[in-house]
């Protein structure tokens, strides 16, 4: 952040003590500044929501004080190592130990977190991505709750599930939970904190007062799933969990469908000896071309860490890319020690990247928003390490064309768990595109009389108008393309096999 204090500063003529005390001065302003403007901001809370809101703007105080103090990039590329070969294991080595006889036991010290503060807005729905169907009718949370619940009921076992939300998902997610009241699961929650957006020039927050709704409704921003550390502690759910015996807990993005509790992994963490616990789990898996952009672990100052993308220098962004320097990237699966985030929180020693998310208000007006990530705090924990693991555990559902994928006869459904299908020859799943028409679920369900038979698909991209009959047949590669002003209407019954499909196809009732 030093970079906008420079940018101030260039025009002085000085020598470097001068302009290092000028930058000072200007820091000391700007955080002056802000704190003025949060006390006003704290001004107009009212009630229960004054307290919470308090608790937020510390958080964002410690953010933006760091935020003022980076200089330049967080990591010097020539201190870059690979990681040990011993800090990743291959998940085949951690499931070779086996599982012990009582499996209860070690499920019973494990909690469920999902990251549910994300909105469907991208795939063309309102309120929480969580609440958009998915398979048969199930939504993501739906898919949950079966999975947790299966569990607890196999194992008789008692594992909780914890949801963080957001301030966009929060109402609408709670009307939803009553729906689980006689599951064999506890569902507890607790809020992201809410941060203020703040002037990409005067670097002060754009809201006015408290309010989350008329020109407020856009000033405001949960501040990534790296918040999840304090907002946990904060709660006092994180104490209550460790006082009813908890000692770890499993995060992942709720959107991910192979995000399931694996039990390998569990028996691992829980059956190390005490000096060597393990606090933290990373599970990385091999990367393809399609995740050149995804956060991956490297060996920096003697400990392990998650580089992303946004923290490597312009001139090796290719080199970050390539799949042969850095072979596997984060899942954001993850399993962290409760005891350890209680330790951390309590000295203040969560250290975390800052991430600058540069946005443009409706009215036009440039906003930064700070935030954090989860994978981030891996550096701080002890004996901390990557699993392997394979890519089965990574199925997010980001599009339509990830969601055509899991609704489709390439997977099946048991216990609120998708696996691919034994039909299915080759382990990989297809390369799915498909076109702006598809973008919204709601256009993009019209669109399919029913889903594709896809077991031998490569690779399907489709653009344009483009309506599937039912009991479609799609094999190899297959490309429809409909030119602007053309529709293309694949028959019911066809079988697609290597196929390129262009021009216009109508088929009309008669």
């Amino acid at each position: 952040m030093s970079l906008y204090i420079e940018g101030l500063s260039k025009e002085l003529p000085s020598n470097s003590n001068e302009m290092a005390q000028f930058q000072e001065v200007m820091r000391q302003q700007l955080e002056s500044s802000m704190h003025a403007e949060l006390e006003k901001l704290l001004g107009t809370a009212k009630g229960a929501k004054a307290e919470v809101s308090k608790k937020d703007f510390e958080g964002f105080r410690k953010l933006f004080h760091r935020f003022l103090q980076v200089k330049g990039p967080s990591v010097e590329w020539p201190k870059i190592n690979r990681p040990p070969e011993e800090s990743i294991q291959p998940y085949d080595k951690i499931k070779a130990k086996g599982l012990p006889d009582n499996i209860a036991d070690s499920l019973n010290k494990l909690v469920v977190v999902k990251l549910n503060g994300g909105l469907g807005t991208s795939m063309g729905c309102k309120g929480p991505k969580s609440l958009i169907s998915v398979r048969n009718e199930n939504t993501f949370l739906d898919l949950t709750v079966q999975q947790i619940e299966h569990l607890n009921k196999t194992y008789n076992a008692d594992v909780p599930l914890v949801l963080m939300n957001s301030f966009n998902t929060d109402e609408d997610t709670k009307k939803i939970l009553q729906k689980y009241t006689h599951h064999r699961v506890k569902i507890h929650t607790f809020n992201q904190s809410r941060y203020p957006r703040i002037n990409k020039e005067s670097l002060l927050p754009v809201a006015k007062d408290m309010a989350m709704t008329g020109e407020n409704a856009d000033v405001w921003y949960p501040p990534g799933h790296g918040d999840i550390y304090a907002s946990f502690f904060n709660s006092g759910l994180l104490e209550q969990l460790i006082a009813e015996g908890k000692e770890y807990i499993f995060v992942s993005n709720i959107d991910n469908l192979g995000a399931t509790v694996d039990l390998y992994i569990l028996n691992h963490l829980v059956s190390q000896p005490n000096g060597k616990r393990c606090e933290f789990i990373m599970e990385v898996t091999d990367k393809t071309r399609a995740d050149v952009k995804g956060g991956t672990l490297i060996q920096y100052d003697g400990k392990l860490r998650l580089l992303e993308i946004a923290q490597v220098p312009k001139a090796h962004v290719d080199e970050f890319k390539s799949v042969s320097k850095f072979k596997i990237f984060n899942t954001n699966n993850l399993w962290i020690s409760l005891s350890a985030i209680k330790r951390l929180q309590e000295q203040n020693a969560m250290d975390m990247e800052i991430i600058v998310n540069p946005k443009t208000l409706d009215g036009g007006l440039n906003v930064i928003q700070l935030e954090t990530a989860v994978g981030a705090a891996i550096k701080c924990f002890d004996n901390a390490m990557g699993i392997n693991v394979p890519r089965s555990r990574f199925l997010p559902v980001k599009t339509t064309s990830d969601l055509l994928l899991v609704m489709s006869n390439l997977y099946s459904l048991e216990a609120g768990s998708l696996t691919m299908s034994e039909k299915r020859e080759f382990p990989t799943t297809p390369h799915v595109k498909l076109g702006s028409s598809f973008t919204k679920v709601q256009e993009y369900l019209t669109r399919f009389e029913s889903i594709p038979d896809m077991l031998e698909l490569d690779h399907l991209t489709v653009s344009g108008d483009v309506t599937f009959g039912k009991h479609v047949s799609l094999k190899g590669t297959v490309i429809i393309i409909a030119n602007h002003g053309d529709r293309i209407d694949i028959p019911a019954g066809s079988l697609l096999e290597n196929k390129i499909v262009s021009g216009n196809l109508r088929i009309l009732d008669h």
